[in-house]
């Protein structure tokens, strides 16, 4: 399971993630897309841990908690649907 990090501060590292995630469990990846364009963050993340106790628990106890002074949406990511990647990929 990935976890869908939302509402980010745009001042977020993948360092302080790991940081807040680390009290739920290890951390075994932190991703932190960017703008193509302009390279600035995009205000999510994604993280992944090494169990789904510790992910289930880091949901449960960081959605809607401020970090940042941001409101944070925690939860389990959802997969990403073909469409979304365009309509000019070849089937």
């Amino acid at each position: 399971m990935t976890i869908y990090v939302g509402n980010l501060s745009y001042r977020a590292t993948e360092a302080d993630l790991k940081l807040v995630f680390a009290e739920y469990g290890e951390v075994k990846r932190v991703v932190l897309p960017t703008d193509r364009e302009t390279g600035r963050l995009r205000g999510f993340a994604f993280v992944d841990m090494s169990e789904d106790a510790q992910e289930d628990a880091a949901i449960t106890e960081l959605d809607g908690a401020e970090w940042m002074g941001r409101q944070l949406r925690v939860n389990k990511a959802k997969p990403r649907e073909e469409e979304r990647q365009g309509s000019w990929v070849k089937r």
